[in-house]
């Protein structure tokens, strides 16, 4: 039985690879649902999201050049939302950042403290 591009169906999980999971359809037919085609989010690895014997609603996608079975779930499942980013804070002008640096070059060291020795603090003879 050909199964059209598009059509939904239930599969069983037969084998877990790297590269994705093989699900057998109704009709002894087994296509692949490539990693991509796993989840929305990262997938590093497919057995986090699926295990051999698991009944999976798959999305056929069509039948690649080989003539094997594309599957997948990913399509079936809601989109997520996603939160927009916070936008960067402007870089402050250069003449500001010129300005402050000048400023912290001219402040005197708080009283009570000393200033720090150069030369490593080891004396000489």
């Amino acid at each position: 039985m050909a199964l059209v591009a598009g059509s939904i169906v239930e599969g069983r999980v037969s084998r877990v690879a790297e590269f994705g999971a093989f699900v057998e359809v109704p009709g002894g037919e087994t296509g692949l649902v490539h990693i991509s085609q796993i989840a929305h989010e990262y997938v590093n690895n497919v057995h986090d999201f699926v295990k051999e014997g698991d009944t999976v609603q798959v999305r056929v996608l069509g039948y690649n050049d080989r003539g094997q079975l594309d599957l997948s779930i990913k399509d079936l499942l809601a989109p997520p939302t996603y939160q927009p980013k916070p936008k960067p804070l402007p870089r402050q002008s250069p003449e500001f950042e010129h300005k402050l640096r000048s400023f912290m070059r001219d402040v005197p060291p708080a009283e009570g403290k000393k200033k720090p020795q150069r030369g490593g603090g080891r004396k000489r003879r």
